[in-house]
């Protein structure tokens, strides 16, 4: 009968879902008997690993949901190339505040100066950071609402795009925009405001945006 206890065990931590604990708990328990922990110990030991069991794959399976075109981190970043951008300001924006107060950032410079680089490496701490992440190429979003839109399906596209934490659109100003899809981008930012963030890379200043979306800016 005692055999059978082990067993038990396994099926219990399985019902609980406590599935690293299960996993590693023979190794487990043997590092905390060379450690001499106490009950109590052992438990912050158990819940520690499968805390850090259950991080990883929700980072991992974030990670694949926000479709990076690519994997880019900060530490990649050469900021010496680029001396008009500070280094402290990209910091606090790793820190990722601003993403939970549902605010808005701006990244701007002609092409191949690492906006699409500082886009992804943001992401990435947004999503260590516990935030869900989507990065989407900004004809790609046009696109898809404006098929909505044709499909009767706009606001289902809309929601989808506004689910998660931090929106990332690359490359505004690539294209310009027909008249109507610039109504449904606008749409778009509408729905998110306040309520999640934009990370936004344009190879165009804000005083050129009129060109992309088909309208004069006002003066």
């Amino acid at each position: 009968m005692r055999a059978a206890v082990p067993d038990r065990l396994s099926d219990m931590l399985t019902r609980l879902k406590l599935t690293a604990v299960r996993d590693q708990l023979d190794g487990l328990l043997d590092e905390a008997g060379r450690q001499e922990l106490s009950l109590r110990e052992t438990l912050v030991l158990l819940c520690e690993r499968e805390i850090a069991r259950k991080d990883e794959r929700r980072i991992e399976m974030t990670l694949k949901l926000a479709r990076f075109p690519f994997v880019r981190d900060l530490s990649g970043f050469d900021f010496s190339a680029q001396p008009s951008l500070d280094p402290k300001q990209v910091r606090e924006l790793a820190g990722a505040r601003w993403i939970a107060n549902g605010e808005n950032v701006l990244l701007l410079g002609p092409p191949g100066v690492g906006k699409t680089h500082l886009a992804v490496a943001l992401g990435r701490e947004a999503i260590l950071a516990g935030h869900s992440v989507q990065f989407v190429a900004a004809t790609t979003v046009v696109a898809q609402l404006a098929k909505g839109h044709s499909e009767g399906r706009l606001d289902e596209r809309l929601a989808q795009f506004a689910k998660p934490k931090l929106l990332i659109i690359d490359e505004l100003g690539y294209l310009p925009f027909e008249p109507n899809a610039a109504h449904l981008f606008f749409q778009l930012v509408s729905r998110r405001y306040e309520r999640g963030a934009i990370l936004l890379t344009s190879n165009r200043s804000v005083g050129e945006w009129g060109s992309v979306f088909g309208e004069p800016m006002a003066s």
